[in-house]
């Protein structure tokens, strides 16, 4: 990606990056919708120990890469707890189908 050179072109970049951030989400909640196929009750969608696995690999991750390990850990709360309350969603219809 080229240096911005204007507000409009910081923008231009910004809506690029959102349009593949809601391209890899749609992809992320095909996969929760399949975990929670196979999750048996409800504390096993909502997994703390797995959360914070996964948030702990983000923070890491983002050190690495030069980014804010706390705006990582922010996005990926919010991320994960709103994958959560689908995957509970999906969790509660799948199995009001099978009773």
């Amino acid at each position: 990606m080229p240096d911005p050179a204007s507000l409009a072109d910081v923008r231009a970049f910004v809506d690029e990056l959102d349009g593949q951030l809601i391209d890899l989400l749609a992809r992320r909640q095909q996969l929760v919708r399949a975990a929670a196929r196979f999750k048996t009750d409800e504390q096993s969608v909502r997994a703390p120990d797995r959360v914070e696995q996964v948030v702990a690999a983000a923070r890491e991750r983002a050190a690495g890469c030069g980014l804010s390990p706390e705006v990582a850990e922010a996005v990926w709360r919010a991320m994960i707890g709103a994958f959560v309350e689908y995957e509970l969603a999906t969790h509660r219809e799948s199995h009001d189908q099978i009773s």
